[in-house]
């Protein structure tokens, strides 16, 4: 940038034409202002100052600018655009169908028989049958006591039995002499009246002496110690070579019936009404044992009894039902959910409980119609049971209900629909 000084004043005088040669006094100069310095120093600061304002221009050239109403009218036809986009929903289709009731409640699972087993004759333990968790069966050898002392006591009452045969046999010979004699009258009544009570004596001895012999042969048997019940041995509580008791608490083990086996849970006591009216007219309770968390099925039985008191401290009544467990997949002790069939509903309409919301006024449900677009229904729920819902009126068999995407949708929003499978799961986009 060019900038145009004033000119700097001359510092040549002019010289005058000399008059003498004798020097006259010069007068003093006055101080006069400098002003070619002046604007020296101006000069950087003016230029610093336009260079700031270019720079400021270059950067900020629209910092007044107002939009121009084009611009209002492509915003608002971009938001337009992205209020028009389709909601990605997933859908599934209400159908016809039966829903049970169901009565869920949290059991136990209990063994039909469980049998300590036991010594029935004291001994040494000369044998153990059985391997610890085997499957036995009913009269199968489980251990073996000492039998010997036992055979030793039934030689000893054979024996006392064949001696009293003998006795008894001279005694009846003398009683039929004495009966001879006395009809003969050689010898007084009372001499044959002791004979016949000595006769009578020997014949109970020898019942005596059979007593002996049997529970000799018994304690034999005792010795060999079977499986009362067909079921699981525990872990052995007594090794082969120790002393075992009749007394003895402890036993030798533990037999536990798997097949068949049972289920004792709770139901609340407001509910008994419902299970007793079937129970009455004779028809039989399906029952169902899931696992800890519901999802999978262990076992299907049938209910057995129902407890003849409600407990007063939780507001529940017990139940118990039998299952045949072929594949042992309930186990005494087990915690599992039981579920009780006691009605179905006929011919109902289904759809996914995931489609159900609801509001303070009632549920609803977004049905996708077939222009694509979502629409608000309230429906009238009649049991929900699990991931099923039975709809009384409201929507349709046939019609597509929103399951998921909910959360993003209004009332006549267009919708891209990913239909959901049977199991839940989602089919591929065509």
């Amino acid at each position: 940038m060019k900038l145009n000084l004033p000119d700097a004043p001359s510092t040549e005088t002019v010289q005058e034409p000399e008059r003498s040669q004798v020097p006259q006094p010069q007068p003093e100069p006055s101080v006069a202002p400098e002003p070619q310095r002046t604007h020296r120093r101006r000069w950087p600061w003016l230029l610093g100052l336009g260079v700031i304002g270019l720079i400021a221009w270059l950067i900020f050239p629209r910092a007044g600018h107002k939009p121009s109403e084009s611009d209002e009218t492509a915003k608002g036809s971009a938001k337009g655009a992205a209020t028009a986009r389709p909601v990605p929903v997933v859908a599934a289709t209400a159908r016809t169908g039966d829903l049970g009731v169901y009565i869920t409640g949290l059991g136990t699972v209990t063994a039909l028989n469980t049998v300590t087993v036991r010594s029935r004759v004291d001994g040494q333990l000369m044998r153990v049958a059985f391997r610890e968790g085997q499957l036995v069966r009913q009269g199968e050898l489980l251990a073996e006591v000492d039998p010997r002392p036992f055979q030793v006591q039934l030689t000893q009452a054979e024996g006392q039995m064949a001696k009293d045969q003998a006795t008894l046999q001279n005694a009846i010979v003398d009683l039929e002499r004495y009966r001879v004699l006395f009809q003969q009258d050689a010898i007084p009544q009372q001499q044959l009246a002791t004979q016949a009570a000595t006769v009578r004596q020997l014949e109970a001895s020898l019942k005596s002496d059979q007593g002996q012999i049997d529970s000799a042969k018994l304690n034999i048997v005792y010795s060999r110690i079977t499986a009362p019940v067909s079921g699981r041995v525990g872990l052995r509580l007594v090794d082969a070579g120790n002393i075992v008791h009749a007394t003895d608490q402890n036993g030798l083990v533990v037999i536990t019936q798997l097949q068949p086996i049972t289920v004792v849970f709770t139901i609340p006591a407001d509910r008994l009404a419902q299970v007793q009216a079937p129970m009455r007219s004779g028809r039989r309770l399906e029952v169902d044992a899931y696992d800890r968390e519901l999802k999978n099925k262990l076992a299907t039985g049938s209910l057995m009894a129902v407890d003849n008191q409600i407990d007063p401290t939780t507001g529940t009544v017990r139940l118990k039902a039998q299952f045949e467990n072929a594949d042992s997949a309930l186990f005494p002790n087990q915690f599992v959910n039981a579920r009780l069939l006691v009605d179905t509903l006929r011919s109902t309409i289904i759809v996914p409980a995931a489609a159900i919301q609801r509001s303070p006024q009632s549920a609803y449900v977004y049905v996708v119609r077939k222009d694509a677009t979502a629409e608000m229904r309230n429906v009238e729920v009649q049991l929900t049971e699990g991931e099923d819902t039975a709809i009384r009126r409201g929507v349709a068999s046939g019609e597509a209900v929103v399951i998921d995407g909910i959360d993003k949708l209004q009332p006549g929003s267009k919708v891209a629909v990913n239909m959901a499978n049977a199991n839940g799961s989602r089919k591929p986009s065509s």
